[in-house]
């Protein structure tokens, strides 16, 4: 198993992108917090990986809010006594309310940017005080074409996950030289619950799959056979990389 024993923090665990990551890291023999601001979806995932005789524990956490994300962490210390892996995952996409930036709100603009950005930032600063203790660590940022490529009527998201870009870069120059391992991913449009409305409407399905050129929507477990890559030794010597799971879209 490629993650045998290690220590993995998934957030937003309880749907998506999030579970398959967190199922995966502990089918490798990962130990898996699931931190989650849904209870239910969350000890959900945690019970999945217990009943496949995994070890998995459910954490509650908002990553916008500074007192969840550092309980989480200490309570992860205490509980395993170390934090091999980040994966920062959590993030909200208001879909209907994002908007073009005159017509967007400061209450939509502020909680895209603190879930998507400050969590990830929050997340990072606690967890690397440990992975430096420990002399090692991989965090694994969740990114998005739309930070890199202008996108209409997006505005908060797309602003939120150019700021991931932009932290990766910075965490990868401060702390590579530490051996930990900072790096992005990059979906495209990937078929989860973040994605539903957008994708009920079949018109901008249609769309949204012809504009990638291997003619399909994304996955969950597309995303999360990279996951377990960074995360592995086999990645040792990637750091700062932006890696698209976006079936060619971002290549035309």
């Amino acid at each position: 198993m490629r993650l045998k024993d290690q220590v993995g923090i998934v957030t937003g665990a309880g749907a998506g992108i999030g579970k398959s990551v967190a199922l995966r890291y502990a089918a490798e023999g990962a130990r898996v917090v699931a931190a989650e601001i849904n209870s239910e979806t969350g000890a959900a995932t945690a019970q999945e990986i217990l009943a496949a005789q995994g070890e998995s524990w459910f954490v509650r956490t908002d990553v916008a809010e500074e007192k969840d994300v550092r309980s989480m962490v200490d309570q992860t210390l205490d509980r395993y006594g170390r934090i091999d892996i980040l994966f920062n995952n959590a993030a909200v996409l208001l879909y209907g309310q994002d908007t073009r930036l005159h017509e967007l709100s400061a209450e939509v603009w502020d909680r895209t940017i603190a879930v998507n950005l400050r969590g990830h930032w929050l997340c990072a600063k606690y967890v690397i005080p440990a992975m430096l203790k420990q002399g090692r660590g991989c965090i694994i940022n969740l990114a998005s074409p739309t930070g890199l490529r202008g996108y209409e009527g997006l505005t908060a998201y797309s602003t939120s996950k150019g700021g991931v870009a932009a932290l990766t870069r910075a965490m990868a120059a401060d702390y590579s030289r530490y051996i930990i391992r900072v790096n992005a991913i990059v979906p495209g449009t990937i078929d989860t619950p973040m994605n539903a409305v957008e994708l009920s409407d079949e018109k901008m399905r249609a769309k949204l799959i012809a504009m990638a050129p291997c003619g399909r929507l994304g996955t969950a477990d597309d995303v999360a056979g990279l996951a377990v890559f960074l995360a592995s030794e086999d990645a040792e010597y990637c750091v700062g990389g932006f890696y698209a799971v976006d079936g060619g879209l971002m290549a035309i």
